[in-house]
């Protein structure tokens, strides 16, 4: 939100007080408080009629810092808080003399300009982080109507909407990445980005899945601890700097140190929770009914059996919304024209090895069954007047479940654990973002304004817990199409609603790398894209992207994405990819335990993974697949693809074909193959099985050498389904030669080297 005019002149809405002196600085557990005067203080006359800001800054590790400032301090309008794992950190050192006042944790600084006017940074092995200083620390009334001391209607009554503002210095060449998922270039500077979840798809500024939280390639990210539409004008109103307004008389916000983008990823995970493991089966390839088509059991066995007729691997099966009954989303009853018998179906399709996935969402419609039980029970969101708050989009007189209510939450639950008790195995969450503001009010009174994003963190919790309760630790597997901070806890997520063309092919890409960006370990998106129909072309270049993905599911809206109705080569290469995922999953699931471990994403930018190299600072177009394989879709339909090399030694995994890093690489693919490049001084684990996702992994695995130098030494974990590590790898060049040994089960493994050396297994 812009406050100003360009850089000088402020808007006439805003009328600002900034922080302009460190008048009164003291020491606090963890850190130190600093009472900011609006206007420099010469005498004590000046101390009159004059608004404070109180700003706090606290270590919470060595390598984590809050800073907060407040204008009133008694405002309270209840707002909900993140889900945060914190405590202070106290072995530090506070310093306080008439020039500055510093906060050393031992890794991370905070220097306060005491002389002259108020200014503080951030520094860290010598250097500056970030910083703020002249006017960048600001309390706001916008759109201020003055009181008077008269007597008068407005006597002593100020009408305003407080805000607090802060902005954060950028340096040359600074690059901004993340805010959650956002279909926009990668990297943000020069974006304007409201965090406000919403319905608005690929093609859109709109996000659904909405995160304050960025990080720079300065060596430190920012979270904005609001609930609320905090607005980033990021590089944009001032081009120094990113600025950041929060809506109220408090403003609260992390820094996270980091020698490494994934050193910062694991200090921010700590604080807002690391993703859950998902189940080794949900790794596989989904298929699901699609949005409006026909979803009746003979349609459905029918693209079941067509994929094993052609030997294509399905894992999962899900079911749209047209599941239930129209006009009774959700009442969580199987709607007679999809299947007689529920119960009987998904025994049938479990007996074909598949797991079951439903779509549900937070609504329900006033034609639903259950709409008079939640409405009597007091289970929905309320009006001010008590009574129920209904709309007609979606579905007709629906209600919103009102999930501060712990009794609503266990009824939405009770009807959940149903259906897992029919045969349900997991559940895909839409709408958690379309959620009203004006006029309601929550069973615990959180302010539903700043409840709007922070809903869908209550909603998918809900669902993911009674997963856990029902299937157990490391069964549980949703796929939430919103989120905000710390719903990277609830994975897969989900990213949509695309559409069939190579545009939104990419548009999808720059959002699962945004998001991945955010602290999210797991995303998936529709293969293909949900709008339209594709050519099939797209059909088969997406597929390779798709299966390189961490989570893998055909969807679409009005069409289905069975690969026989595209061509019959798309079925070929559908199997080809799928084969070669299944084979990855000793790789892909081992990533998915880091990933649960330290927060570091499945699928990651190339900045995450090659920070040193500025070259890969703005790459959107490909990415890395864990730490050792690089993809790069194609986007083109002559198979054209230009994708950079950081330096190193590659080998493409399908073609065999070695490359020198360093320097933009440009080939041409046919459907087989992509650029799927194994990374030098590598093992890379491949399973036996090419059908299933959740096998023995260590059984009969092949470790695959890239190309090792003279020296290199490398070693992988191979795990259990259950994400215990049953076997490690070792290898190190010497010479010409290679060994190998290994450590845990039973010796099965076979040796495939990619590159020169001998190898010699010890």
């Amino acid at each position: 939100m812009k406050f100003t005019e360009g850089y000088w002149l402020p808007s006439e809405k805003a009328n600002a007080s900034h922080a302009m002196q460190a008048y009164e600085v003291e020491q606090i557990p963890g850190g130190m408080r600093i009472l900011a005067t609006t206007r420099p203080i010469e005498h004590r006359g000046m101390t009159l009629n004059l608004p404070t800001i109180t700003v706090e800054f606290v270590a919470h590790t060595p390598d984590t810092i809050s800073m907060e400032a407040w204008h009133y301090e008694a405002y309270d309008n209840k707002v909900p808080s993140f889900d945060k794992t914190e405590s202070v950190y106290e072995d530090v050192t506070v310093t306080i003399n008439e020039d500055e006042a510093v906060l050393d944790t031992g890794s991370v600084l905070v220097r306060v300009q005491r002389k002259g006017v108020f200014a503080y940074t951030f520094e860290a092995d010598g250097k500056v982080l970030t910083g703020s200083g002249f006017r960048n620390l600001s309390y706001i009334r916008w759109d201020r109507k003055q009181s008077t001391m008269l007597p008068a209607p407005n006597y002593m009554t100020e009408k305003y909407q407080p805000y607090m503002v802060s902005e954060l210095s950028l340096g040359v060449g600074e690059c901004v990445y993340g805010l959650g998922e956002r279909f926009t270039p990668f990297v943000k500077n020069g974006q304007v980005v409201d965090t406000w979840n919403e319905d608005g798809g690929t093609a859109s500024e709109i996000g659904y899945k909405c995160v304050p939280f960025y990080m720079t390639n300065n060596g430190y990210g920012i979270l904005v601890d609001s609930t609320d539409n905090v607005s980033f004008e990021v590089a944009s109103e001032k081009v120094e700097y990113v600025g950041f307004s929060v809506p109220g008389e408090r403003i609260k916000y992390y820094l996270f140190h980091g020698l490494s983008p994934k050193k910062i990823m694991n200090e921010y995970t700590a604080l807002t929770g690391r993703p859950a493991l998902p189940p080794a089966w949900s790794f596989g390839l989904w298929l699901t009914t699609s949005f409006t088509t026909d979803y009746d059991e003979n349609t459905t066995s029918s693209f079941i059996q067509g994929m094993a007729d052609r030997d294509i691997p399905l894992h999962v099966f899900h079911f749209d919304c047209y599941w239930m009954e129209r006009f009774k989303w959700c009442n969580f009853q199987w709607d007679h024209e999809v299947t007689t018998d529920p119960k009987g179906m998904l025994k049938r399709y479990h007996d074909k090895g598949l797991k079951i996935c439903v779509w549900i969402n937070p609504y329900i419609g006033q034609q639903s069954e259950l709409f008079e039980e939640g409405m009597e029970h007091g289970y929905f969101i309320k009006r001010i007047d008590g009574s129920v708050w209904q709309t007609d989009l979606w579905q007709p007189g629906m209600a919103v479940v009102d999930f501060t209510n712990p009794e609503a939450c266990k009824w939405y639950q009770s009807k959940l654990k149903a259906l897992l008790d029919d045969g349900v195995d997991c559940f895909k969450t839409d709408f958690g973002e379309r959620i009203p503001v004006k006029g309601i009010q929550y069973y615990d009174g959180s302010d539903p304004v700043k409840m709007h994003n922070y809903f869908t963190f209550l909603y998918n919790k809900a669902v993911f817990e009674v997963l856990e309760k029902e299937r157990g630790k490391g069964e549980a597997v949703l796929f939430a199409r919103s989120a905000t901070v710390g719903g990277q806890q609830f994975p897969a997520h989900w990213g949509g609603d695309c559409s069939a063309t190579y545009v939104s092919m990419a548009e999808t890409l720059r959002g699962g790398l945004s998001l991945s960006a955010g602290g999210f370990g797991f995303w998936s998106h529709d293969i293909s894209g949900f709008e339209q129909t594709a050519p099939a072309d797209i059909y088969k270049r997406w597929c390779q992207f798709g299966l390189l993905s961490s989570h893998s599911r055909l969807h679409g809206s009005s069409s289905y994405r069975v690969p026989w109705l595209f061509d019959e080569e798309s079925c070929v290469i559908l199997k080809e990819f799928v084969n070669l995922k299944c084979r990855l999953m000793p790789y892909i699931y081992e990533r998915a335990v880091k990933a649960h471990k330290n927060g570091t994403p499945v699928l990651r930018p190339m900045m995450l993974e090659f920070s040193e190299d500025r070259a890969c600072d703005c790459l959107d177009l490909q990415y890395m697949f864990g730490p050792s394989l690089l993809v790069a879709p194609v986007f083109k339909e002559s198979g054209e693809v230009s994708y950079y090399l950081p330096k190193g030694t590659w080998i493409n995994l399908i073609t065999g074909e070695k490359k020198e890093g360093g320097t933009w690489i440009k080939e041409t693919h046919d459907y087989h193959s992509l650029p799927l490049m194994v990374r030098e001084n590598t093992i890379l684990p491949m399973g036996a099985s090419e059908t299933e996702a959740e096998y023995d992994y260590a059984d009969g695995v092949t470790l695959v050498l890239s190309e090792f130098s003279d020296g290199a030494s490398a070693e992988v974990e191979i795990p259990d389904t259950k994400g215990n590590t049953v076997m490690k790898a070792y290898a190190v060049r010497k010479g010409d030669e290679i060994e190998v040994s290994v450590e845990g089960r039973n010796g099965n493994f076979t040796v495939k080297n990619l590159g020169s050396g001998t190898v010699v297994v010890k």
